[in-house]
């Protein structure tokens, strides 16, 4: 008896497992009703998959109950159903994927969507140019296909990357490509200023278009960029804060001081075996016992000049609205950099690299009439420097280039130059020799830089002479200080 119940419930749940291996078939179409061939079919989580036949049907078979089918094709947003034991037949309406279709792709003086764009243009998303750094053209590397860029130093004011897009194409070897900001020509110094969030699209021109539509000067690959304008709809505040820290990729070793020494014996003795050595024995002794260490010095520089990192605020704010006829778009940021030279506060004055930067932008677009646009904008950055009165390059070459066992950075004060009110800094024999920390702190220099534009563009559609023609009129000016 217990045998015959086993065997019957075995026999209901092997019919329930055949009962649930479905068919599911149907057709797929576009919004239009026309049959899309060779759309995919698949069951989420499997690789079992069809694909619809030249008139846009399919079958799939040994479907369960409760699976899901994932319907995809290229241009067109991707569907998912779950399969039913009373809906075996499953009819699809695809849609197209618009937001791709529609994206619009800068082109030289117009827009373009990017499923009409023939010529070789790389648009950047301004998200993936957000980067922890207050210098546009740094975010480019790894970020822009077919650009090629690069970073010479990173110390503040003198960190713009160089970059190219075409390499060297003009005679004179000028590899820099036109940058237009809004239609106007502005340098790479500029370009270096702009802030990621005040950019609405970027785009590389990088074929023969460029050429064909700015002539010589586009030979080099053109960078267009469009800012930011208002919206019609209720004012968007938008804030962001962010204070970064930062540190070399890789600090150089050096010879320790010993090694130091002895190496500097045996190249003296491979030249000349009957030259004095700047080193005797009883230096390189004491030196590696570490007595009398004002009298056998060892003064690692990188230490006692630089710090290991250096911080850097950032402070973004911007306001976007405007009604049917007028629209606004205003922006501010601050920008603070700092170096990685310590600061001796022994001295009244800040020796480390300090940059302040400054910038305002407002784009307002008037609708005059109907056929009529009216847009000003208005930008300005503005620099406030102070640093060493050496940059910090050549701070860091004395560095390299300075003796390590010759002289400590400054002497201690003793009783014989109790009344002396100046630091003592360190030097050797006649005093032939330089002193990194002496350069550092013997003073500083401070500059203010400045670039001011202003921009009217008006623009009147010709719609009644010729479907989509315009007439746009453009003035800017710029000064520098």
């Amino acid at each position: 008896m217990r045998k015959t119940i086993m065997l019957f419930v075995l026999c209901i749940f092997s019919h329930s497992l055949i009962a649930q291996q479905l068919t599911i078939r149907g057709k797929v179409l576009d919004a239009d009703g026309n049959a899309l061939p060779g759309v995919t079919i698949m069951l989420v989580g499997t690789t079992t998959g069809t694909s619809t036949d030249i008139d846009g049907d399919y079958a799939l078979n040994n479907v369960e109950a409760g699976s899901t089918l994932r319907f995809s094709f290229m241009g067109f947003v991707p569907q998912e159903f779950t399969a039913e034991t009373n809906k075996p037949v499953i009819n699809v309406i695809m849609l197209e994927e618009t937001s791709m279709l529609d994206e619009v792709t800068v082109v030289a003086f117009g827009t373009q969507k990017k499923e009409s764009v023939v010529a070789s243009i790389t648009t950047v998303s301004p998200s993936d140019l957000k980067m922890p750094t207050s210098n546009l053209t740094t975010s480019f590397a790894g970020q822009i296909a077919g650009m090629i860029s690069y970073q010479t130093s990173g110390e503040p004011g003198a960190d713009n990357a160089d970059f190219f897009i075409r390499g060297v194409t003009t005679f004179g070897y000028n590899v820099d490509p036109l940058i237009l900001v809004d239609n106007i020509e502005i340098s790479k110094t500029e370009l270096a200023r702009i802030q990621p969030d005040d950019i609405e699209s970027f785009s590389i021109m990088k074929d023969a278009a460029a050429t064909a539509l700015y002539g010589a000067r586009g030979a080099n690959g053109v960078i267009l960029i469009k800012t930011k304008e208002g919206k019609v709809g209720r004012a968007q505040l938008n804030i962001r804060i962010e204070n970064n820290i930062s540190q070399p990729t890789r600090k150089i070793e050096l010879a320790d001081p010993i090694t130091y020494m002895k190496m500097h014996n045996e190249a003296f003795i491979t030249r000349d075996p009957k030259a004095p050595l700047l080193y005797s024995d009883d230096k390189i002794e004491n030196t590696e016992r570490g007595l009398y260490p004002l009298l056998y010095p060892v003064t690692d520089w990188q230490s006692e000049l630089m710090r290991d990192y250096s911080t850097s605020q950032r402070v973004n704010l911007n306001i976007r609205g405007g009604g049917n006829i007028a629209r606004y778009y205003v922006a501010a940021a601050y920008t603070k950099d700092g170096g990685i030279l310590k600061v001796d506060p022994r001295n009244n004055f800040n020796n480390n690299i300090s940059l302040d930067i400054y910038t305002l932008r407002s784009n307002v677009n008037i609708d005059v009439s109907k056929t009529t646009e009216l847009k000003v904008s208005l930008d300005g950055t503005f620099e406030d420097y102070s640093g060493p009165l050496n940059s910090g390059s050549s701070m860091y070459g004395l560095i390299m280039k300075s003796n390590p066992v010759l002289f400590p950075a400054y002497y201690p004060i003793d009783n014989d130059h109790k009344y002396v009110t100046h630091t003592l800094f360190g030097n050797a024999e006649d005093g032939q020799y330089l002193n990194p920390y002496a350069q550092m702190v013997r003073g500083y220099r401070e500059y203010n830089k400045s670039i001011m534009g202003a921009q009217v563009e008006l623009k009147q559609d010709m719609d009644f002479l010729m479907d989509g023609l315009n007439v746009r009129a453009l003035f800017n000016t710029k000064r520098e200080a």
